[in-house]
């Protein structure tokens, strides 16, 4: 299944109490898990800098991870991103072959 990473940034009035936010993981949670049963946690990050939260998750296409980023949006009340994501090993396998830059620019007569 593809790979995506979610980055969240909890708006200032979701958590009116450190606990909140565990109340809040639940409930977005079961309605994840219930809209989205294919999705895969892959692991979950508090993170330092402009976003809180960093999430990575298996999903079956696209559309699904970002019906996961709304659900997270709605139920979280947060401000998401989602990104499509390649393994390393699988992305130098992909690129590996390609043609290098010399190549390319004096096929182009640039």
């Amino acid at each position: 299944m593809p790979t995506f990473v979610l980055l969240t940034r909890m708006s200032e009035t979701a958590a009116s109490a450190p606990r909140r936010l565990e109340e809040l993981e639940k409930e977005m949670m079961r309605h994840i898990r219930e809209e989205c049963p294919t999705v895969e946690w892959i692991n979950n990050l508090a993170v330092l800098g402009p976003y809180d939260y960093l999430d990575i998750f298996e999903a079956p296409d696209v559309e699904t991870a970002a019906k996961v980023a709304a659900m997270v949006r709605t139920y979280g009340h947060a401000h998401t991103e989602v990104w499509g994501a390649v393994e390393w090993e699988r992305y130098k396998e992909l690129v590996r072959h390609l043609p290098d830059h010399e190549l390319i620019t004096s096929a182009v007569g640039a």
